[in-house]
């Protein structure tokens, strides 16, 4: 079993972008090379932009390698806490948001010949409980009646058009949820970034960034320092103490995937005869798909932990146990990959960009980060080219997590012991 992330052990090789000293200048610095960061390349160097990306790792090295990928719609708080919390035209603002970054993610695909098997499967959110689907058909009905968005719900009797399991009490099918190698893509997207004449620096991690003026700012890295008349920090669940503001703001949370060995075709479409990509309705979920090469991805939260080898080979043994009590039909099958990674939670779990203390910013994907991430990579571009009105997130208040100031998050055995008790509650 490998214990690195299948997405990028099955993509094509990259080049090493490490051995290029760092010294200069550039117009714009992007810290961080996953699909924010290199989205935001691409859009802000077709806009003639000098740029330069620093990675502290690897290209796609953090969760943008490590997810399930799936471009998905709808916001991790759902619709209807959404309306109830900003009401109905900002509610669907922001639900709508997921559909235009999956749009984002399939439009870059084709206008830089990306091949990532990129396919609108569609999104199936699943019941583990009753009344998990009573509260599907609530969301289901007030999608249609209060924005016109049409979703269809799927009866317990009749799921098995969607799913080889008894495992769940029916579901809510989106056809506009997408699947994609992510690992493809975003190597895919770093390629294209270079061919535009962006910069890419792997291994060159931002240990101090001083404010020079107004949004310039100095970037020491262990390579040298780069002067940037704009940054954009685009390091997600992985923000690092020289942006100690944005990192009081995210909670890093492991989330955990296996992948199966290959499985024959009547195995495929017994299990997921539609390919949609799946999740449920528990706190501490269970996520899963079909990839290119007929595997099973099977992830979730296992465990509120860090992502660590350790970590993940544990949370891997809970997701096998979790993988056949929806599917009992592979209880022999092999485990050929288990990973972990961080997902960038924010308190609100709602998306935050904008820019603080001359720094530019977008993070706090919150379990949803494919789609929005790319997207706000493109946003982004548009915002540090003078149009802060492209930023669908703007204004919003980002709250701070109370008692995390510094180190890992102390608290998460405690979030993970109330989410577990949710879970057994409802």
């Amino acid at each position: 079993m490998k214990t690195v992330p299948y997405w990028l052990d099955t993509a094509p090789a990259r080049p090493d972008r490490t051995a290029a000293e760092i010294d200069g200048s550039t117009d714009i610095a992007v810290v961080g090379a996953g699909l924010t960061g290199l989205s935001a390349a691409v859009h802000l160097a077709r806009k003639g932009a000098q740029v330069t990306v620093l990675e502290q790792e690897t290209v796609g090295w953090g969760a943008s390698g490590r997810n399930g990928g799936m471009c998905t719609t709808g916001l991790a708080i759902g619709f209807r806490t959404a309306v109830a919390r900003y009401g109905i035209p900002t509610a669907k603002a922001f639900y709508l948001a997921y559909n235009d970054a999956i749009d984002t993610v399939e439009k870059l695909t084709v206008e830089e010949g990306i091949d990532c098997d990129f396919a609108r499967t569609g999104k199936l959110n699943l019941a583990a409980k009753p009344a998990h689907y009573e509260n599907l058909a609530r969301t289901h009905e007030a999608l249609a009646e209060l924005i016109g968005y049409e979703t269809e719900l799927i009866p317990r009797h009749k799921l098995g058009s969607e799913i080889g399991s008894g495992y769940y009490h029916g579901a809510m099918a989106d056809p506009q949820g997408a699947g994609l190698h992510v690992g493809k893509f975003v190597r895919g997207l770093a390629d294209a970034a270079e061919r535009l004449g962006v910069r890419i620096h792997e291994k060159a991690p931002v240990t101090k960034a001083k404010r020079l003026r107004g949004t310039q700012h100095d970037l020491t890295t262990p390579a040298g320092t780069l002067r940037a008349d704009k940054v954009l920090v685009a390091t997600s669940g992985y923000t690092s103490s020289p942006f100690r503001w944005l990192r009081n703001r995210i909670v890093p949370v492991g989330s955990f995937i296996i992948v199966t060995e290959p499985l024959e075709q009547h195995v495929v479409d017994e299990l997921m005869p539609t390919r949609r990509m799946a999740s449920d309705s528990r706190n501490i979920l269970y996520y899963f798909r079909i990839t290119p090469d007929n595997r099973l991805l099977f992830g979730g939260r296992a465990r509120f932990a860090m992502s660590n080898p350790q970590s993940d080979l544990k949370s891997g043994h809970i997701l096998r146990k979790g993988m056949v009590s929806v599917f009992p039909q592979l209880a022999g099958v092999g485990i050929d990959y288990c990973w972990g990674g961080l997902v960038d939670l924010s308190l609100d779990q709602m998306v935050h960009a904008g820019e603080r203390d001359g720094l530019f910013y977008s993070v706090g994907y919150s379990g949803h980060g494919v789609q929005m991430s790319t997207h706000m990579g493109r946003q982004m571009a548009e915002v540090l080219d003078g149009r802060p009105e492209a930023n669908p997130w703007r204004g919003m208040h980002f709250p701070h997590v109370p008692g995390h100031y510094f180190g890992p998050p102390w608290f998460l055995p405690l979030a993970g012991a109330y989410y577990r008790a949710l879970d057994v509650i409802k």
